[in-house]
């Protein structure tokens, strides 16, 4: 059984650590509030965007259409755009995207594809160094946090834009956490080439009656919408992963804090204990030796 002395050296150090949990519960909890509304303002630009693309998707001449639009006719290489957070103390957020990162490398890899892999965020790129390190064209740290700039969005879709029009991959996948409440995250993967197009959404455009001339033709406008529209998804989803991690951080921390409080409780009840028992033995040897004289 340990000492009083360990007892109460293990109180402070857990009280220490609850003391430091609760502050980063403190600070995740003060810029979620800002992130979160940087998520959401940034949503409706986003679905406008792939509005116009599907509305300008559906009138397009498909033999004249940007590859960006319609693919370069191949699928044999698949680019993985992995976002994670560059610190850990978030609970599940980096491991569910580390977790569904292998799921799909592995089910592109069982279907033959070639897959290369472009890392934005240290946690899951150090995950998946050793596993899936041949992989990786490029590890970017730095980009998330409160202050998302659109510019980083933007090297970002550049550098897989140049790389498809190489010909060095054939279709870009985001993978990254959406956010969608303070104690939930949603892992997402969404494609940026070939642009995804909904043709429900435009048969339900084409139906409602609304009929528009575009000038220039549909596929200026396309080749000039498209790379706009990639960084515009990848600033979405930069947007959306750094709210989910500090909701998931927040959540966390407040879990650990309860859990300090727990043990400090446990071990405040150990400690009281010892020391009744320690003060009855002293009092009891006390008692005897005063009888024996």
């Amino acid at each position: 059984m340990p000492s009083l002395k360990d007892l109460k050296t293990r109180i402070n150090s857990v009280k220490s650590t609850q003391k430091i949990t609760s502050a980063m519960k403190m600070v995740a909890a003060a810029k979620l509030r800002r992130a979160q509304e940087s998520a959401e303002k940034g949503r409706p630009y986003a679905d406008r965007m792939q509005q116009i693309v599907n509305s300008l998707a559906v009138k397009a001449d498909p033999s004249a259409a940007p590859a960006l639009l319609i693919g370069n006719g191949s699928d044999k290489t698949h680019l993985l755009v992995i976002v994670s957070a560059d610190r850990g103390l978030c609970g599940g957020f980096n491991g569910s995207i580390t977790r569904q990162t292998r799921t799909e490398v592995a089910r592109l890899q069982g279907e033959g594809k070639t897959v290369k892999l472009l890392m934005v965020g240290r946690k899951s790129a150090d995950a998946l160094r050793r596993e899936l390190g041949d992989l990786y064209i490029d590890s970017l740290e730095g980009i998330q946090g409160t202050a998302v700039s659109y510019a980083d969005a933007a090297s970002i879709g550049e550098t897989v834009r140049n790389g498809f029009e190489s010909g060095e991959f054939d279709v870009v996948t985001v993978i990254f956490n959406k956010f969608k409440s303070a104690i939930s995250q949603e892992v997402t993967l969404s494609r940026l080439i070939p642009a995804e197009v909904d043709s429900t959404q435009s048969e339900d455009d084409a139906g409602a009656g609304v009929s528009y001339e575009y000038e220039p033709e549909e596929d200026e406008l396309l080749a000039a919408v498209l790379p706009r529209n990639i960084s515009t998804q990848m600033y979405s989803a930069l947007l959306e992963s750094s709210a989910a991690e500090l909701a998931a951080r927040m959540t966390a921390m407040d879990n650990a804090t309860r859990n300090a409080g727990d043990l400090i409780d446990r071990l405040t009840l150990v400690y009281n204990r010892s020391r009744q028992a320690t003060i009855t033995k002293e009092l009891i040897e006390i008692i005897s030796g005063a009888e024996a004289v």
